[in-house]
């Protein structure tokens, strides 16, 4: 059955005013497991910015364990990107819209000028159209201009549902085990080249993966 121009607006309405309420109750109700969680807990607690990565298909958990924590985000400037960035609003988030096929620079700026007015970032590097688990060079280069490390998250529910999309968005069942690995805190030396920090993107990608991994080890073991 086709939907109406009227019947997509009243769903997407309908999608606006359930989301936030139905994502936090499930991400709240995840037993976490956390992996190498010291590096950026001391981040936090003596107040230092950074930019955490997540993957887009894995970010649900990724946004909530920053809600509230005065963090900015990068969502993309699709309609399915509205709903997030309405959720991200009311978690209290600094939302930037934009992609690297549309409004990049734009959105390039506002993630650096989010930073220097004393801002976290979270940012899904493979969004938004992937390849999937690709590390792009935006969270890299936010970081490299502001001075500000990079920390990898990689994370794993134990069990979800995953929807037939680019990046097999999984959406954790309530109640279900998470597993949080991070990276220790990546720096970057703010004199390299635009070469140079390219050329730091396969050990950034090799790092995510193994972090990842870390993630996607069975439940209840290091």
């Amino acid at each position: 059955m086709k939907l109406s121009e009227g019947n997509k607006a009243f769903l997407r309405r309908l999608g606006f005013s359930i989301a936030n309420p139905l994502i936090s109750f499930v991400c709240a109700s995840l037993i976490k497991k956390v992996v190498n969680g010291a590096a950026i807990e001391e981040l936090e607690k003596k107040g230092e910015r950074f930019v955490v990565a997540f993957w887009h298909g894995k970010m649900l958990y990724g946004w909530y364990r920053f809600k509230k924590s005065g963090s900015a985000g990068l969502t993309s400037q699709s309609k399915d990107g509205d709903i997030l960035a309405e959720v991200l609003r009311k978690w209290g988030y600094r939302v930037i819209r934009g992609s690297s096929s549309k409004g990049g620079r734009a959105a390039l700026n506002e993630m650096i000028a989010a930073i220097n007015d004393g801002k976290n970032l979270c940012i899904t590097p493979d969004g938004p159209k992937g390849p999937p688990m690709e590390m792009k060079a935006g969270a890299a280069v936010v970081a490299n201009k502001t001075g500000v490390p990079l920390i990898l998250m990689g994370i794993s529910y134990k069990r979800k549902s995953k929807l037939r999309s680019w990046d097999r968005f999984e959406i954790p069942h309530p109640f279900s085990f998470i597993k949080i690995a991070y990276s220790d805190p990546i720096y970057f030396n703010q004199e390299i080249s635009r070469e140079e920090l390219s050329g730091r993107l396969p050990e950034i990608q090799k790092e995510f993966n193994r972090v990842q991994a870390l993630a996607d080890k069975p439940f209840f073991r290091k």
